[in-house]
């Protein structure tokens, strides 16, 4: 049941028309669907000799005339001579592109097979994701498949992400401009987004003293979403190529931060599959040895969990889930994850032989609906043909938001919370902590933090404002309804707050009342200027304190770097005094309002907020005794730790609840990533915690603004 929703806290479809005759027939592209079909016999040999009357092709059961029909002939030969393909761009020689200038991929019109019987390949490198070794191998990598690889039916093109996708070379197959764009990478640039651990790890995260800046905002700095979001971007630009793309993508893994965004990635997956894009990850790392406690390139574990096995058990699984995003993302796009292995040539080589001869098959679809619903597509080969079809079994339809009365828009939010194809347009960061409120009942806050720079604003006399609407449900494991939140909010800012709108945040914070169990929580904002609507899907668990276990029962940690009056916020959805009183984190009126990304600044105060369940008491005075310390370490070394703070007052009117608070001032710490842990000893139960998460300090020189709140 949802008991609270408190306020803010401050097909890429381009339709375009083709005329080829004398009397124009104009066609949309959006309607335009192309299918790759490799055809093989018995024997696993191509069939290079059929028609397109040989082919039949059905969408949702419905014969679709075939419009388009290529057959593709690759080889895989030495390398040739390099030379520009005929009816390809040709590269222009020049200095490599700088990070932050955008360069698009060359398309022509919509269905026209560009490249003839060439293998397009796509290099992406996340320099996000590795760090200087790392980088270096993928670099050499690169290298030896130009200069030994490299076939003459072979097209590259070149990608990078740092803090913008960048195309630094358009498909070509000149080998020594390849090179010198190779060449001319910025080894180090973007590795210090790179540290082991990823986006944090509460129980064994190395503590490293690299100092870090932010590099565009702070949602570019632990964000899974924005290495996803890369992908979805390049398989968009590449969508107005009809033929196969294979696209590798270098990193050292996709880390997850704990509450991750499932929407994002099958929105990924749902593009690429669009634009006959095949996902090949290639992990940098190579093989990886996971020794006790780290090996020498990671610095030691704090806490118990050198001594239990917990940390290297999380150290495994952490591992883990790095590689397993790019295993779903190789497997749902008919690509390959090439993992555990130092020759990392071998993976681009094993992606090339992958894309072998096929077929280009494309139609226009007779249903033009817009609903982003999924289309099933069977191909067929006449009866006198034996042989086997590999192909995908079909797409999700387009997406297009019009002029909307009030009832569409109702029916957009609907539908769009039901759609097998996500809308992901606006970044969302989400945050789920829980509380206990009694024995069978716990409290869930949802905060959602949306970055400003993505929110237009209309002027309304002397302010500017913008509208929200947020749509939320949270289902069981067994799909059933248990809770669920919708709200409209109107944001109201005045000239000073609407101009610095660009680098702060906007946060929504909502709540449900649950049991212990596992869920599933979907959420969707949609903002009603610009129509752009954002998903986001996580699972969650809240945990049954009521079995029986060795460690101390706590609830999540917030950690935060603004308390604020509830009545300040310049946005509510009208929220009860009674919901309000059920909120662990509004206290006297003031509202802790949660760092989603864990990015703080200088000049502001860090809050940390949890709550003790059932701890032991004196039985001659009834009373608990806990004690707590906050402690923060970098580069391996205790860098601050705060006095020892001896808690024995229950919570009123809740469930054995004891609290615990910290405020701490930022100023005097370094800027730079720490590794936070809470120190919790409850000497009267024998009982013992130690929660931690990884925290970013940021320079004066690159202030992040606290989230804004509307009126």
């Amino acid at each position: 049941m949802r008991i609270l929703a408190l306020p803010l806290a401050i097909v890429l479809a381009v339709s375009s028309l083709a005329a080829q005759q004398a009397d124009p027939v104009f066609k949309s592209s959006s309607n335009l669907v192309i299918f790759d079909v490799t055809v093989r016999d018995k024997s696993g040999k191509e069939i290079q000799n059929l028609k397109k009357e040989d082919f039949t092709l059905l969408e949702d059961g419905k014969a679709q005339p075939i419009s388009v029909f290529e057959l593709q002939k690759l080889s895989s030969d030495a390398p040739a001579p390099a030379t520009v393909a005929v009816g390809a761009t040709p590269a222009k020689p020049g200095p490599v592109k700088t990070a932050g200038r955008q360069q698009m991929i060359t398309t022509t019109s919509p269905g026209h097979v560009q490249y003839q019987d060439k293998r397009l390949m796509v290099m992406l490198f996340d320099f996000t994701s590795m760090q200087v070794p790392e980088q270096i191998r993928a670099q050499n990598a690169a290298r030896d498949f130009l200069t030994t690889k490299m076939a003459s039916s072979d097209m590259v093109c070149i990608m990078t992400f740092a803090s913008v996708l960048n195309v630094d070379q358009d498909f070509t197959n000149d080998r020594d401009r390849l090179m010198e764009v190779i060449n001319g990478f910025p080894i180090g640039r973007a590795s210090d987004l790179a540290v082991e651990g990823g986006n944090g790890d509460d129980t064994t995260g190395e503590d490293t003293g690299a100092a870090f800046s932010a590099d565009e905002t702070e949602f570019n700095i632990f964000n899974t979403d924005r290495k996803l979001a890369a992908l979805e971007s390049a398989a968009k630009m590449l969508a107005g190529l009809p033929e196969r793309k294979a696209l590798l993508y270098f990193s050292s893994g996709v880390g997850k931060q704990g509450v991750e965004n499932q929407s994002q990635l099958r929105s990924t997956i749902n593009a690429a599959v669009r634009a006959n894009v095949s996902f090949y990850p290639i992990d940098a790392r190579g093989l990886v040895a996971l020794p006790p406690g780290g090996d020498a390139s990671s610095a030691m574990s704090k806490g118990n969990g050198m001594f239990t096995g917990k940390g290297q058990s999380d150290l495994k699984n952490r591992f883990n889930d790095q590689q397993e995003t790019l295993t779903s993302l190789a497997a749902d796009t008919g690509g390959k994850a090439f993992l555990d292995d130092n020759d990392l040539a071998t993976g681009i080589k094993e992606a090339q032989d992958d894309v072998r001869s096929y077929y280009i098959l494309g139609y226009y679809s007779s249903n033009d609906k817009q609903d982003g619903k999924f289309r099933r597509v069977q191909i067929k080969l006449a009866a006198n043909v034996q042989a086997k079809l590999d192909y995908r079994s079909g797409y999700f339809g387009a997406k297009t938001f019009g002029k909307f009365t009030q009832s569409d828009k109702e029916q957009q939010l609907q539908e769009a919370l039901m759609l097998g194809d996500p809308v992901t347009d606006l970044p969302l960061a989400v945050e789920t902590d829980y509380f206990r409120l009694n024995r069978t009942t716990y409290f869930v806050p949802v905060s959602v933090k949306i970055p400003g720079s993505e929110i237009p604003l209309a002027k309304k006399g002397a302010n500017e404002e913008t509208e929200f609407d947020f749509i939320g449900q949270v289902r069981d494991v067994k799909g059933k309804l248990v809770g669920s939140v919708r709200d409209g909010i109107k944001v109201k800012l005045n000239g000073a707050n609407a101009e610095k709108l660009t680098s702060r945040s906007l946060q929504y914070d909502a709540g449900f009342t649950l049991p212990p169990g596992t869920y599933l929580l979907k959420l969707l904002a949609r903002e009603n200027q610009s129509g752009k609507m954002g998903t986001f899907e996580t699972k969650f668990i809240v945990p049954d304190f009521g079995l029986p276990s060795p460690g101390l029962h706590i609830s999540s940690v917030v950690w935060a770097a603004q308390r604020q009056p509830v009545t300040s916020a310049i946005g509510t959805a009208g929220a009860k005094k009674k919901d309000l009183a059920a909120d662990p984190l509004i206290q006297d009126g003031q509202k802790l309002v949660p760092s989603v990304t864990r990015v703080f600044r200088k000049d502001q105060n860090l809050f940390v907020y949890l709550e003790v369940y059932d701890p032991g008491s004196d039985p001659a005075v009834k009373r608990p005794d806990v004690n707590a310390v906050l402690t923060f370490y970098r580069g391996g070394k205790k860098a601050f730790e705060s006095a020892p703070v001896h808690l024995s007052e229950l919570a009123p009117n809740r469930s054995n609840a004891l609290p615990v608070q910290f405020q701490v001032p930022l100023a005097k710490l370094p800027a730079g990533k720490y590794t936070c842990q809470v120190n919790l000893i409850d000497a009267q139960a024998k009982r013992f915690a130690f929660p931690r998460t990884e925290m970013v300090l940021l320079a004066d020189r690159a202030p992040v603004a606290p989230p804004a709140v509307a009126k």
